[in-house]
């Protein structure tokens, strides 16, 4: 049975050519005339990729620091003891601890969105992997989250930082900014991530690397992007 489709959807769906692949800055604009909650939507990428993540030499991981930020408040939890404890402090770090945090995460307080940790300190947070793990807040030298630089880690962090991680099925899924923001901050944070991906592309995959490619808001039905545009941002 088809599913039906609301008012507010239909209305939306309407101002959309389904049939057309959308440049980044047609896509970026018509976005934003996608609004239809009340908050401010996030603006989300999803990236179709053709890579088969059971080989680990075609797993696509890393980060990067969208230039304009994502628009959201990002709460940051520091691993960290003595002066590197302090450095993290005095960069805007929201919780800080070492054996302390590690009890209390195992308490189910989590009031955090992204974990950095010095690497002497990966023996402690290794004992809460299993609750971190799933929620995606593990800490990784990949994503910039295991270093000795945890000042320039939270700020990153605070700044806009985009950690991803190709799923099982070869999809990337990525705020990239809000509804409020202008349509040409949101296709140069579009550009940057895309940018981060391409450079990620493993050297055993083979054929087309981006297959498919959509923008949409929480709240809205997605546009097709043109894909060959996106292969061709480095």
């Amino acid at each position: 049975m088809a599913k039906k489709v609301s008012k507010r959807v239909q209305k939306l769906l309407e101002k959309i050519d389904t049939e057309k692949n959308y440049s980044v800055e047609e896509a970026t604009k018509l976005v934003k005339d996608l609004k239809s909650a009340k908050f401010d939507e996030t603006v989300e990428l999803a990236l179709r990729l053709n890579v088969d993540p059971r080989h680990a030499d075609q797993m696509v991981r890393g980060a990067v620091v969208l230039p304009n930020g994502t628009g959201k408040n990002v709460r940051v939890a520091v691993f960290a003891k003595g002066a590197k404890a302090d450095e993290a402090k005095e960069a805007g770090a929201d919780i800080v601890g070492a054996e302390d945090l590690v009890e209390q995460i195992q308490g189910g307080n989590i009031d955090f969105d992204i974990v950095i940790a010095t690497p002497d300190m990966m023996g402690q947070v290794g004992k809460i992997g299993r609750i971190l793990g799933p929620k995606g807040l593990m800490p990784n030298p990949k994503t910039g989250t295991v270093t000795m630089d945890v000042a320039q880690a939270v700020k990153n962090a605070k700044g806009g930082q985009v950690n991803f991680r190709v799923d099982k099925k070869g999809n990337i899924h990525a705020g990239i900014g809000k509804a409020s923001f202008d349509a040409d901050k949101l296709a140069q944070n579009l550009k940057a991530f895309v940018t981060a991906i391409n450079k990620q592309k493993p050297a055993s995959a083979k054929g087309r690397y981006i297959q498919n490619a959509a923008l949409s808001l929480t709240m809205s039905p997605s546009v097709k992007l043109d894909t060959q545009e996106l292969l061709d941002i480095k």
